[in-house]
């Protein structure tokens, strides 16, 4: 990485660990590269079907086009990725994907591999008393169960993500109504406990392998 404004660097070099936190993504940003998402993950596992694989494939191949496309409106951009990632959960829904199919796709040695470094900064993080904070579009239960494959689920960590709802196992829809997608991360409520640990700390560091995670 290259900084060429020296005056920015010194004002970095003094900004002090309790003076900031870390607020960043984590496909593609904790995890090594733009393939090693925990949507892929899912479609990677060996437990699901081919069949549920060709469907994932079919809405990816349709919707992927208009994420980082210029042809539409952001308004007509959000809304369509609203639609897509409804689309996402209601094929988990339709091909009964299990809890343990979920937990199984954290496995971060087969389909979410740490990028390199990444494990030692969350451990710092913590000893630094630091505060976290993913914002993901992704799916709240592999984060989190990658973290803890880990050894990274610290208590300074706040995940913001898709997380599932269960019934006998099975996916029945998301535990929050509002979707988490790549354009609206910017609307996430932070709860009070969170506002009140990162309210003194004026400067962020932010994390993000694409424009829409700034």
């Amino acid at each position: 990485m290259i900084i060429y404004n020296k005056d920015k660097i010194e004002q970095l070099k003094n900004i002090l660990h309790n003076n900031f936190y870390i607020l960043t993504d984590f496909d593609g940003t904790i995890t090594k590269g733009s393939n090693n998402s925990t949507w892929a993950s899912i479609f990677k596992n060996e437990k699901v079907s081919d069949e549920f694989v060709q469907e994932c494939t079919k809405i990816y191949n349709y919707y992927h086009k208009y994420e980082f496309g210029n042809e539409i409106s952001i308004e007509e951009k959000c809304k369509i990725m609203e639609e897509w990632y409804k689309n996402n959960i209601k094929t988990l829904e339709k091909f009964s994907i299990t809890k343990e199919i979920i937990q199984n796709s954290a496995d971060t040695v087969k389909y979410l591999p740490f990028r390199d470094g990444a494990k030692e900064f969350l451990k710092d993080m913590y000893e630094k008393s630091i505060p976290v904070i993913i914002i993901s579009a992704g799916v709240g239960d592999i984060i989190e169960q990658a973290l803890i494959n880990e050894e990274s689920n610290y208590e300074n960590i706040y995940i913001y993500s898709n997380f599932l709802k269960y019934e006998n196992e099975k996916i029945v829809g998301t535990k929050s109504k509002e979707l988490i997608h790549p354009l609206n991360k910017n609307e996430i409520i932070m709860s009070d406990d969170l506002k009140a640990k990162i309210s003194n700390r004026k400067n962020i560091l932010l994390f993000g392998n694409n424009l829409y995670d700034i």
